[in-house]
């Protein structure tokens, strides 16, 4: 039997994925995007830390339902529903500058190290600037009386927006980004050896364990053994490569820290609190088992 043919988007999305000459641009751009949104209660703000989860894809609906209503309108609305599609159109051009500017946030935490996203993901913005700058001259036309020229653009931004959204939802759902990093591992419920004690006999040691089929960051906190899942939450960064901070572990690739009494996040840019463990010694022997995750 001959292999089920993929469908088209994959294709272009696969040739995305191995275009290399986007990645001078893309990592120019992201750096400039690092540069403007540094660390701190911004970035948190557009990480939404404070929302429990990526704020990004909330947003993306008041856009999406915005315009997609006034493309309705347009085409089945009648002469009474002008107005309406004028100022649904407004409404998704004024939502899509926190939009762009939580998704840019978003993607300049991607690392060249992780190509196939970079790339996607300058596409996916660049579209959607396109389906912005369409609608805006939609806009334009409609509060000048040009209704029809209004309504083509702004289906042509919708067509352009569409395609957008596909790459979108690839980012997120086939490549991972803005969701939790751990939610598919596997910990163990009940206790588990983790090795021997001695490896986390100093106060202030920060150890990575191997337990079944993850890492556990062990932490020997003035004598008391705390353990959050080694592979960060945010973009799967090495807990154990970072530092102690005020009774929290920072992650090395964009400083989130959790709490180790028990992984809520403390700073962002991470928006999912990180798996944590209980330890205990038994013998000469590290148990760990894991601790249900904070509300």
């Amino acid at each position: 039997m001959a292999p089920a043919k993929k469908p088209p988007i994959d294709a272009l999305i696969a040739r995305l994925e191995h275009a290399a000459p986007l990645d001078g641009p893309a990592e120019a751009v992201a750096r400039q995007v690092r540069s403007a949104v540094p660390k701190g209660p911004v970035k948190d703000a557009l990480s939404g830390t404070w929302l429990g989860h990526a704020l990004h894809p909330a947003l993306t609906d008041v856009v999406v339902g915005a315009w997609l209503s006034a493309g309705f309108l347009d085409v089945a609305g009648g002469r009474d529903s002008r107005t309406a599609a004028r100022r649904l159109t407004a409404v998704g051009i004024l939502a899509a500058l926190p939009t762009a500017a939580s998704g840019l946030n978003d993607w300049a935490d991607t690392t060249p190290a992780d190509p196939g996203v970079r790339r996607v993901g300058a596409v996916h913005a660049v579209a959607n600037v396109g389906a912005l700058a369409l609608h805006a001259a939609s806009y334009v036309a409609r509060r000048g009386g040009r209704r029809g020229r209004g309504a083509a653009l702004g289906l042509g931004g919708l067509a352009l927006m569409t395609g957008a959204a596909q790459l979108g939802g690839h980012l997120s759902f086939a490549q991972g980004v803005g969701v939790d990093q751990t939610v598919f591992d596997e910990r163990p419920a009940e206790w588990a050896d983790a090795g021997p004690a001695v490896a986390v006999d100093r106060p202030g040691s920060v150890t990575c364990v191997r337990v079944g089929r993850i890492d556990v960051a062990i932490v020997n906190d003035a004598g008391r053994l705390l353990g959050l899942q080694d592979r960060c939450t945010h973009r799967g960064g090495a807990l154990h490569e970072g530092e102690l901070r005020d009774g929290c572990l920072v992650c090395p690739l964009h400083a989130s820290a959790f709490r180790l009494a028990d992984g809520s996040v403390e700073r962002g840019p991470a928006a999912y609190p990180q798996p944590s463990f209980e330890v205990r010694v038994q013998g000469e022997r590290l148990q760990v088992r894991s601790r249900p995750a904070a509300g």
